[in-house]
């Protein structure tokens, strides 16, 4: 009371009359706040008979005690003082109000220190799981801690806390308390009976009493009243998000029933767990998200070591060539082969689809070529080899393969090509003139004919053999407008006394300019050979 003993002090002072303020309990009456530095021990005359305004004038010099409104067994007491009545009446009715919200102001914090005291251990308790949760991510580390801590605040001897299983529609335990883990089976949730499965169906905590029927899944941690709460986490933009679990309570030490605080409490400490489980699981999905991606990476790194350098078949040849996955792996790829003093081979392929089970038949097709390619010169022949060593691959997956895969001979002055369903392979000559070098056969998997070989001439240093897959003729811009095939021949026409990885570059420089922040659709190959 120092804060109105400091108004009594200052009254005193303005105008020179004592105050004082008096209270009756089980000990008897004392003295809560004066205007002096001794607190005395005798009340004034008159104090514990007073119920209404009393008055005392003697000797000139007057007292009056006035019971406090509203705040029984406490009386004001203004004097001894020389006034008339009226002016203590007036100093009364100035000081009751101040009094009286100092003391109610008293009364709230006695009450909150008596509340804080009363929740100390549920206080306790909510800080103790936020350490235990914030030292680790792991729910399965912190559950079992989090549950007996929990039992022991709140009196109880059986408890679990489940989590649902969403492949199984069902609630399990990953931790116990007076039972054995072994003891409580998955807890379905189509069960009528569950008062878990009701509980986390419905989103609401739930008491349930001695007399209500519950489910046979739930009777090792049942006994007596079960307090049923749902584990729920809100989204950082707000918003309940579906249940993650429940956590039950039975068998109360006291034989008392669950309270609303019991409730709230546990609700408290399930809203902790949740939040925990959902940061458990965004940092495992990041976690494997990240794997995913280095190991993306690593294969999108093998898969681009698997094509071959084109300095593989110089001098004979000059060839520029580039692959760009639509994704970290693709179903494009070329391959050359060096197949004598003034022979080499170049192919191009694309799986249908892209993604890594395109990249699995491209690995697939590499390999087969790589083997077959040097043991005939007839490049049908190839492809049936080919496609004998991926037919089971392609026939399992769905999938196919165009690919044009032609041999130059630099000598001889021709080129002897195959073309299984590869719409974009021309001959560029000296003149800028493009013929197209037809599909003979459909694409590896779409069909039962054996690929074909045919034999055109081949002018050296002044043709080029233009190869190139859709993803580059299709490339889309934003208001979805295609490069288009005529775009690429335009370049390569314009550019053809260049280098050819010169020519390369132009085409790739050209459809990125087209395509500007679009993602890409699809692979995109794109192959030049001159010899």
């Amino acid at each position: 009371m120092s804060g109105l003993r400091d108004v009594f002090v200052a009254f005193h002072s303005a105008c020179k009359c004592p105050v004082s303020l008096w209270r009756e309990d089980a000990a008897g009456i004392a003295c809560l706040a004066h205007d002096g530095d001794v607190t005395p021990d005798v009340p004034p005359p008159g104090v514990r008979a007073a119920t209404a305004t009393e008055w005392k004038s003697r000797g000139g010099d007057a007292r009056l005690v006035a019971p406090v409104e509203g705040v029984s067994g406490t009386w004001l007491v203004v004097g001894p003082h020389k006034g008339a009545r009226a002016q203590l009446d007036a100093f009364i009715e100035l000081l009751t109000p101040v009094v009286r919200q100092s003391m109610s102001a008293t009364k709230e914090l006695e009450q909150a220190a008596r509340e804080l005291a009363e929740r100390y251990e549920e206080i306790n308790l909510l800080y103790t799981i936020n350490e235990i949760l914030g030292r680790t991510v792991a729910l399965d580390e912190a559950a079992q801690i989090i549950l007996r801590e929990l039992l022991d605040t709140v009196g109880a001897r059986r408890g679990a806390l489940l989590v649902h299983d969403i492949a199984g529609a069902q609630l399990v335990a990953v931790a116990t308390a007076g039972i054995d883990d072994r003891e409580l089976p998955p807890i379905p949730l189509d069960d009528p009976r569950s008062v878990a499965g009701r509980v986390f169906t419905s989103h609401q905590a739930l008491i349930a009493g001695r007399d209500k029927p519950g489910s046979e899944s739930e009777g090792p941690v049942r006994r007596g009243e079960m307090l049923a709460v749902p584990i729920l986490w809100t989204a950082p933009g707000g918003g309940d998000q579906p249940p993650l679990g429940v956590v039950v309570l039975s068998d109360r030490k006291a034989r008392t029933p669950f309270s609303a605080g019991d409730q709230k409490l546990v609700t408290a400490v399930a809203t902790q767990i949740g939040t925990a489980i959902q940061n458990a699981r965004l940092v495992r999905d990041s976690l494997l998200q990240e794997r995913l991606q280095h190991e993306m990476a690593l294969a999108h790194d093998l898969q681009m070591k698997m094509l071959p350098d084109p300095s593989i078949v110089a001098p004979i040849a000059e060839v520029g060539a580039r692959v760009a996955p639509a994704e970290d792996v693709g179903g494009d790829f070329y391959n050359l082969f060096r197949l004598g003093p003034n022979r080499s081979g170049a192919m191009v392929g694309d799986v249908s689809s892209h993604g890594y089970r395109a990249a699995l038949i491209m690995a697939l097709a590499m390999s087969a070529a790589t083997i077959h390619a040097p043991r005939t010169a007839d490049p049908g022949e190839v492809l049936q080899l080919m496609f004998a060593a991926l037919d089971e691959e392609l026939e399992r997956t769905e999938m196919y393969l165009s690919v044009f895969y032609g041999v130059v001979d630099r000598r001889a002055q021709t080129l002897r090509w195959a073309n299984a369903g590869h719409p974009h392979a021309f001959i560029v000559d000296e003149d800028g003139e493009a013929e197209r070098l037809p599909a003979l056969d459909p694409p590896l998997g779409m069909g039962e004919t054996f690929p074909r070989s045919k034999t055109r001439p081949w002018g050296s240093g002044k043709h080029l053999l233009l190869l190139f897959t859709d993803g580059i003729s299709d490339a889309r811009d934003r208001k979805d407008r295609r490069f288009g095939e005529e775009m690429v021949l335009e370049l390569v026409r314009k550019h053809r006394k260049r280098a050819v990885d010169e020519i390369v570059d132009e085409v790739f420089g050209a459809v990125a300019k087209h395509v500007g922040r679009v993602p890409s659709r699809d692979d995109r190959t794109l192959l030049i050979l001159r010899s």
